[in-house]
């Protein structure tokens, strides 16, 4: 991997290199030398289809164990108060979104017989399984010494998943110009990080049935840094022989002014970030309030508590096929306004929800299991709507990156994770303040005060349907053309 002095033109021409390497072998699967993926048979879009959606399965499942249950072992395990815990979230996010555009300028410069992308991708993959692994480990100290090593920890692991995921992501707006598998795409996409999420949330209910157990978060940990390293080695070894010879990002010289200009200047680009933004926000809050809403707000057994997120995984995976085909008949904007409706009224009913009561009995009790199908329901239909997060935005990026001439997909991809972890840093910052100003304590037994009650119904009711409504108003201005699209093979 080299990053020269000055940037190369776009060139999409074979790798050069000795013809009998290996390389010119996975050249040769693409038939009569295509460049762009829509013209692959359907067996070999089959394929790369497949081993994209393993790219996000690695990064998928890093971040929903992070977004579940990291707030839980910073408190409950670690005894960090939960500002402590959210300024610990914070400081490593700020870093994490500091290292995107740094890690998107150099992979669209990056020069290798491999693409730009790919060396990135597989030299990330063991060093990011084992940082990933180390997060939760639990160290030896006072709780000052353990905020420093957790933040430290952080910034090493954040920064090997950038240098995967960034590069990754980049990758859905070169490998094709159609819009529709580029839909198709993102979809693979998600569908892996999601099915990972669902593999991660049966390890921590099998592995995390007592919260304050730190032992139990490292053994998580471990085997989801195997499986990490796993899937993103055979995603890269998948997709190797399209990525190394698809469009290439053309970028010129230029200062970092002018290339804040380029990104600024486009409106398609500051809609679809700004969608983003508010549905990750409103998703990221609701994630990490979720194990707190379940046993301190619904009275869910906390061994329950881990098993009651897998109908929202499931929801959220039945939900990205149903928005892809929404999005391929009546297009990608109903798509979002329909998924949109949904989980705001999934929100509204969170917040008037009946908690499981122990005078009944076991939460089997008759009474109570009427109370628990209702949490069941809304937890669903808030998958349905919030998989739309997932899937629109980065759909509708690739027509923003279509729009800029150079098409510089690594630059933009930077950005918009850049902005997305800068606001949802922010956010955990507030969420940990909030829940230390109105009384909450992860202590086991203590009966939380009303107004702490208040604030996690709020996080996971309110605040997050309100945002969602603020990304509705942000595209309401969204061109009815994409640009520069070819029509759907």
């Amino acid at each position: 991997m080299s990053v020269p002095p000055s940037p190369a033109t776009q060139s999409l021409e074979p790798p050069s290199g000795n013809p009998q390497e290996p390389i010119e072998g996975l050249a040769t699967w693409l038939e009569d030398g295509s460049k762009d993926a829509s013209e692959l048979a359907p067996s070999r879009q089959r394929r790369l289809l497949l081993s994209y959606g393993l790219g996000d399965a690695g990064t998928g499942m890093a971040a929903s164990l992070i977004g579940f249950y990291l707030f839980i072992f910073y408190t409950a395990a670690a005894g960090l108060p939960a500002w402590m815990a959210g300024l610990v979230l914070m400081l490593a996010r700020l870093w994490d979104a500091v290292n995107d555009p740094l890690v998107g300028w150099l992979s669209d410069r990056t020069r290798s017989r491999w693409g730009p992308r790919l060396p990135w991708i597989v030299c990330s993959a063991v060093p990011l399984g084992l940082a990933m692994a180390a997060m939760w480990w639990l160290p030896p100290g006072n709780a000052w010494v353990k905020v420093v090593v957790f933040v430290l920890i952080s910034i090493v692991a954040n920064s090997l998943y950038t240098c995967v995921n960034l590069p990754y992501s980049a990758l859905a707006a070169e490998l094709t110009t159609n819009t529709e598998l580029r839909t198709r795409l993102n979809t693979s996409r998600f569908t892996g990080s999601i099915i990972a999420s669902l593999v991660g949330i049966v390890l921590g209910g099998l592995l995390l049935k007592d919260h304050h157990n730190a032992a139990s978060f490292l053994r998580v940990g471990m085997i989801s840094g195997v499986l990490i390293t796993l899937s993103t080695l055979a995603c890269g070894w998948g997709i190797a022989p399209v990525a190394m010879r698809c469009q290439q990002p053309s970028p010129s010289p230029g200062a970092t002014r002018r290339l804040l200009r380029q990104v600024g200047n486009n409106r398609r680009f500051v809609m679809v970030l700004g969608l983003y933004l508010l549905l990750w926000c409103a998703l990221q809050l609701m994630q990490t309030a979720a194990l707190i809403f379940l046993p301190v707000v619904m009275r869910v057994p906390e061994d329950w508590s881990n098993w009651i997120l897998l109908p929202f995984q499931l929801s959220t995976l039945v939900g990205l096929q149903l928005w892809n085909l929404v999005s391929q008949r009546a297009g990608r904007l109903a798509a979002l306004h329909w998924g949109s409706a949904l989980w705001i009224g999934g929100c509204l009913l969170a917040m008037v929800l009946v908690p499981l009561d122990s005078a009944l009995g076991a939460p089997t009790a008759p009474a109570n299991l009427l109370r628990l199908a209702a949490l069941v329901v809304a937890i669903l239909v808030v998958g349905l709507g919030a998989s739309t997060a997932y899937l629109i935005p980065w759909s509708l990026l690739p027509d923003a990156i279509d729009a800029d001439a150079e098409k510089p997909a690594g630059l933009y991809s930077a950005w918009m994770v850049f902005a997305q972890k800068i606001c949802i840093s922010v956010a955990l910052f507030l969420f940990g303040n909030l829940m230390s100003l109105t009384g909450y304590a992860a202590s086991r037994g203590i009966l939380q005060p009303a107004s702490a009650l208040t604030a996690i119904r709020l996080c996971m009711g309110l605040i997050p349907a309100v945002l969602v409504v603020l990304a509705l108003v942000v595209m309401r201005r969204w061109p009815s053309q994409p640009s520069g699209a070819l029509p759907a093979a």
